[in-house]
């Protein structure tokens, strides 16, 4: 999937290109008030910058126009460049993962790319403490102790949060159900903070000294049924 995408861009990119040649040719075959070594030395500049294309058989003409004055034209082939095109497209969906361990016994190709993909986990979780509804930006500290201290806090609270959202998941995963996400679609991989979200309506409402819970919907009873997952 990544490598047709990026495939689809190269092909973008060419036809770009070409485009922005084809208009620059058209601009020096009208009639240019220009010198020769003029026109030569913006062609010159023009070509460098082109990456998937080269002119071919640029050919230059020169005359005195009315006024005495030297006009310049010129025109060409635009031929794609064959060779980088192909070590792009060569190039597409793949990328390069480093390593200091060069004992392939230790460490193995297929189980870097693993530990690789792995990681991303670990920073949605950063992406989960950094979130404004964390409320972490609002809590002024003072010393570099209490600053490690709320470092841990949110390091256990990010804990709680992953092992509920993995059992929860499993849950759902075994029992063969699904939930609806945020666009309607049945799921059995919701976020935590989701379900967290679809919780929030709950209130507990006392009326003549008597406690109610309003805005349990079939939707909010449905997501309360897999509760009991997170106190076995």
């Amino acid at each position: 999937m990544r490598q047709k995408a990026e495939e689809e861009k190269i092909e973008k990119k060419v036809k770009k290109e070409r485009k922005k040649i084809e208009k620059q040719l058209s601009k020096w075959q009208g009639k240019r008030a220009v010198t020769l070594a003029e026109l030569k030395a913006e062609v010159k500049q023009f070509t460098k910058q082109l990456k998937y294309h080269y002119i071919a058989g640029i050919e230059y003409k020169q005359k005195l126009n009315k006024q005495k004055k030297e006009v310049c034209n010129c025109s060409g082939i635009i031929q794609e460049n064959s060779a980088v095109i192909a070590q792009e497209i060569a190039k597409a969906g793949k990328f390069i993962i480093a390593t200091n361990v060069l004992n392939t016994e230790e460490l193995s190709s297929e189980k870097m790319l693993r530990e690789y993909k792995v990681q991303q986990s670990c920073e949605r979780g950063f992406r989960f403490l950094k979130d404004p509804l964390f409320l972490a930006d609002s809590v002024f500290l003072k010393t570099p102790q209490r600053i490690e201290t709320m470092g841990m806090l949110m390091g256990l609270c990010l804990l709680v949060y992953s092992i509920g959202q993995r059992k929860l998941r499993n849950e759902l995963q075994s029992r063969g159900e699904m939930i609806k996400n945020q666009l309607g679609k049945l799921i059995n991989r919701p976020t935590m903070r989701w379900i967290f979200q679809e919780l929030q309506g709950i209130h507990v409402v006392v009326i003549n000294g008597e406690k109610m819970v309003s805005n349990l919907t079939d939707k909010i009873f449905n997501i309360l049924q897999y509760s009991s997952i997170f106190f076995d």
